[in-house]
């Protein structure tokens, strides 16, 4: 989140680092390698399902949890895979980037990236590491990745795929499927929700991707002069889940919890949520069961290409020196509050996300980090965890303070996030603080729930006199955020018909 206090405290952190961090790493350790950075970044992945405590089984993400740190209340800023992935690349928010919308699914004026703003790949390019990347990309809409620093890349759906499959006897596309799922709705074409197919899960494209991945890092360990950074990006676990028989029968019906708030009849909350809830109104339980069980597998199957690739590191002498990432663009409802998917209901499943970080040989005394983060952190922790150049301008913090566990004065414990409506052009702003979460709803009434009492937002205070001064507090930390990322659009919206906040953008500061 980006506002004054921020800006104020990202500045003396960057001194810091400047000093005694990232510019002393350049100067002090010139004859020492830089260390690689393995990230791996799923697609729509629960914060539930990296848990240790989750049903999901997922031994690869456990180990880098005992290794490193999970910081268990990360956002995104944004509910949709391109706003928040441009966001990680380059720290800065939607609204100033300009992806404010999927790359593929909208006029060039709603997703045309700002090529201003330099990404932390190009400041690793620059230090002469050894650059690749494999999988979705959905930054911007060139997919000419060497302009953002990588060597190497192949994207998902390639053609090499394709005669990747053929060559070890499968088709084009699966064929056996043991069991189908799709939504049908008049006027609609059939929307496929889950699936089941028999084939070995070495013809899956998580599966292809990493071994894509091994190849880049058996070529770039014979240098051991260059350091690397190797960018793994699945697909899965979007939907549709569709997933091998084998990695499926990993989970029995009876190990799917129903969501504490499945039940939720969404009655005090926007009405566009409970439309949107219709699209599934002929799903049973045991049929949203069997598609979080093909979720899950879904997490499985890549957990079991990161057990893969950790092996690597740990067999050819990288892991000391290796600095892994994992997380993910956006959440997945689940059947939270009767729901599936992603988009405008602006619920934890969504919004909060899996984000581990292990960084071998720094002093740490937890494993477990609870403070507020965001998709926007994780550029300037990667610039400051390898001393690069710092990126100007940016709204994100590093995280180093938190995976050193330092005590830092003046870290912030609020967070920020902003949706621009995916196709339909909802506006919505969300606020985090240490305790409650606002939403101001452009489109219809807003929502505040109290996260420590209520975790899984099931009663709305928004309406409650109780509760008003908590709203006005955080409304005004919205216009503050909207005033200091220059989102116009938002703050100047002072016209008769835009003044139903519960304050209004002068009472920002």
């Amino acid at each position: 989140m980006r506002n004054t206090t921020r800006r104020e405290f990202i500045k003396t952190m960057g001194a810091v680092a400047i000093t005694g961090g990232s510019a002393s790493m350049a100067s002090g350790n010139q004859n020492k390698k830089r260390p690689n950075i393995l990230f791996l970044m799923s697609d729509q992945q629960q914060a539930w399902t990296a848990d240790p405590a989750s049903p999901c089984v997922t031994p690869g993400l456990d180990r880098l949890c005992q290794e490193g740190v999970r910081l268990t209340r990360a956002h995104t800023v944004n509910a949709i895979c391109s706003p928040s992935r441009a966001t990680l690349f380059t720290g800065v928010y939607p609204s100033r980037h300009g992806m404010v919308d999927c790359t593929h699914t909208v006029e060039d004026y709603r997703a045309r990236f700002r090529t201003e703003f330099t990404m932390w790949s190009q400041r690793l390019k620059d230090l002469g590491y050894r650059t690749a990347y494999f999988g979705k990309w959905h930054v911007e809409r060139s997919e000419k990745l060497e302009r953002f620093g990588f060597d190497t890349y192949e994207l998902n759906n390639s053609r090499e795929y394709q005669v990747y499959r053929e060559s070890i006897g499968l088709p084009k596309q699966p064929q056996k499927y043991l069991e189908k799922r799709v939504v049908k709705q008049k006027g609609y074409r059939d929307f496929p929700l889950y699936a089941i197919y028999d084939e070995p899960p070495e013809g899956t494209q998580p599966y292809y991707l990493y071994s894509r991945g091994i190849e880049f890092l058996r070529e770039a360990v014979k240098d051991p002069n260059t350091p690397w950074c190797l960018f793994l990006s699945t697909l899965e676990p979007h939907d549709p889940f569709d997933i091998p028989k084998t990695t499926f029968s990993k989970y029995a019906p009876d190990q799917i919890p129903k969501p504490a708030n499945f039940n939720d009849d969404l009655a005090d909350k926007p009405a566009i949520y409970r439309r949107i809830r219709a699209v599934w109104k002929d799903l049973s339980w045991e049929e949203y069961a069997q598609a979080t069980r093909c979720y899950y597998a879904l997490c499985s199957l890549i957990d079991e290409q990161v057990q893969r690739i950790l092996k690597f590191l740990d067999e050819n002498g990288q892991a000391d020196n290796t600095i892994v990432i994992y997380t993910t663009d956006h959440g997945e409802q689940m059947g939270g509050h009767g729901l599936m998917l992603k988009g405008v209901p602006p619920f934890e499943e969504t919004y909060n996300i899996p984000l581990i970080i292990k960084w071998p040989g720094v002093a740490r005394q937890r494993t477990v980090c609870d403070s507020l983060v965001s998709t926007s952190d994780i550029a300037p922790t990667i610039i400051e965890m390898t001393g690069a150049e710092p990126l100007p301008d940016i709204d994100g913090r590093s995280l180093v303070p938190l995976l050193k566990n330092e005590t830092v004065p003046g870290w912030l414990q609020e967070g920020f996030a902003e949706f621009h409506g995916q196709r339909f052009f909802y506006t919505q702003r969300i606020v985090w603080d240490n305790q409650y979460k606002y939403v101001f709803n452009g489109f219809d009434f807003d929502e505040l729930y109290d996260l420590r009492n209520d975790p899984h937002e099931i009663v709305n205070l928004a309406s409650n006199p109780k509760y008003r001064d908590v709203a006005e507090r955080l409304a005004a930390q919205m216009w503050k955020q909207i005033h200091t990322l220059g989102d116009h659009n938002m703050f100047n919206a002072r016209y008769g018909t835009f003044r139903f906040a519960p304050v209004g953008p002068d009472q920002s500061g």
